[in-house]
């Protein structure tokens, strides 16, 4: 898991691949180098089983992102093509996956990610306008429950740090027990406590925690004590930044 990955070190010595935090989207090459880090140290005999458990997990969510790609039914495509003005600005993505374009007609998005869709989208609209000019950038459809402000689901780039999503939903109470912070994905624990406490202090964004769409985040209620809390607070204050409200700039 996120802890995993940010510890660990191989038996060769090598550090896992760079993550360069603060809002990023991986890249297939990116995804691919991580997978093999994964792969390799799940042959060493250097990690316990419970280590090579969420090993095993982080390398199974990230070869299902290099088959299936990123999109799903709920997310949205913030897109801009120069010269068309009467194309909708944002897009949802459909069953399939896809994307239906008024006069363009459907554009498949099964196995492409998030930092592929501008470059595919361009491609597929080439089929129609010469040399086509295109900003495309993938959102997608998260929940955050429990003790925040405003919860419920949003819609918001990937490139997201998990803390920022705290704050689009209004930000923590204040019996919020950001010490037990989770993620959940269609009831079963992804991420909790520790780990997701070092995604805050790193800036993870949530493409970079393998995350999609539907996915929860949960924030349950302090159970008393609240010394952590501040602490972890504190945390994520600190990594957040401005959200800018009009993504399609």
């Amino acid at each position: 898991m996120v802890t995993v990955f940010l510890s660990a070190v191989s038996v060769t010595g090598q550090l896992p691949p760079e993550t360069n935090a603060g809002g990023s989207v991986r890249s297939r090459e990116d995804l691919q180098e991580l997978l093999q880090y994964y792969e390799d140290a799940l042959l060493s005999p250097a990690y316990s089983e419970e280590v090579k458990g969420s090993l095993s997990a982080e390398a199974a969510r990230i070869r299902a992102r290099l088959r299936d790609g990123d999109f799903k039914l709920g997310d949205r495509v913030v897109l801009e093509v120069q010269g068309e003005p009467g194309l909708p600005d944002t897009i949802p993505v459909e069953v399939g996956p896809k994307i239906n374009l008024p006069l363009f007609g459907e554009i498949p998005l099964n196995g492409v990610l998030r930092s592929e869709v501008q470059a595919h989208l361009t491609e597929a609209l080439s089929l129609y306008l010469r040399d086509p000019v295109v900003r495309a950038e993938g959102l997608m459809r998260l929940s955050v429950q429990g003790a925040v402000n405003q919860p419920g689901f949003f819609v918001v780039p990937a490139s997201t740090l998990l803390s920022e999503a705290l704050m689009v939903a209004g930000g923590p109470l204040q019996n919020a027990d950001l010490a037990d912070l989770r993620v959940e994905r269609g009831g079963t624990l992804l991420y909790e406590r520790t780990e997701l406490q070092e995604a805050l202090r790193e800036g993870l964004s949530l493409d970079q925690l393998n995350l999609q769409a539907g996915d929860q985040v949960v924030v349950p209620e302090s159970g008393g004590g609240i010394g952590a809390n501040v602490l972890v607070l504190l945390g994520v204050l600190s990594t957040i930044v401005i959200i800018v409200t009009n993504i399609s700039r």
